[in-house]
């Protein structure tokens, strides 16, 4: 027979940022126990008291608050190498049938300059490159003829090597991205891979962006 505490525990695990909130304290218990109070009801096919479920998500904290903290930080201290590119610009062009064969000839270009930054990412309406800008002329020649909507300068990228398990845990990118607006770090994009992750901030912000993140692996969550 499932009982209150198994419920309220099935419950708030299928919500992570509802654990990290309970865990942290950061959330009412009497608010939350009348919102899931229903759905308890509901699993139990009884009515449950107010206060009982305010007393299991009590007992939940702690438990919650361990597991959080043993998965997110064995992913943030395996992290790898932390490496840093300047000079980089961004421009966001609106998607065309030719923008492809724009993109194909800039590869081409700096297929032969292994010193040159480049990502590109496709969205449904629009399409951004980011790049070293020692090549902006050849960007503006080869994509004369598609539109331009905005275009950044003076912008670095930090990159940040992960280990195999980031992709089975939960939250790793959350805390990453938390620890960085905590800092009033703005972040203008965001690129990834399956065990790389990489954010372009302005210049300024650069410097402080990369000791938040060096000082994740070493910092106790």
């Amino acid at each position: 027979m499932t009982t209150i505490s198994e419920s309220v525990n099935e419950i708030v695990s299928r919500k992570p940022f509802l654990e990290e909130t309970l865990a942290t304290g950061l959330i009412n218990l009497s608010s939350l126990a009348r919102e899931i109070q229903p759905e308890v009801c509901e699993k139990l096919n009884k009515d449950v008291k107010h206060g009982a479920i305010v007393m299991a998500l009590k007992r939940l904290k702690p438990t919650i608050n361990f597991q959080i903290n043993r998965r997110v930080k064995k992913i943030i201290g395996l992290m790898g190498d932390i490496i840093v590119r300047s000079n980089l610009a961004d421009y966001t062009y609106r998607n065309s049938p030719n923008l492809i064969k724009a993109q194909t000839k800039l590869l081409e270009f700096i297929s032969k300059r292994d010193e040159v930054f480049f990502t590109f990412s496709k969205g449904i309406y629009e399409s951004t490159l980011i790049l070293s800008d020692s090549i902006e002329n050849e960007v503006y020649s080869i994509f004369k003829e598609e539109t331009l909507s905005y275009h950044f300068k003076n912008l670095s990228s930090i990159t940040i090597k992960l280990p195999e398990e980031n992709s089975q845990v939960y939250g790793v990118y959350y805390h990453i991205l938390k620890k960085l607006a905590y800092e009033g770090i703005n972040i203008l994009e965001i690129v990834s891979t399956t065990h790389e992750f990489t954010v372009i901030v302005h210049d300024d912000d650069v410097d402080s962006a990369f000791s938040v993140l060096k000082n994740l692996k070493n910092e106790k969550i």
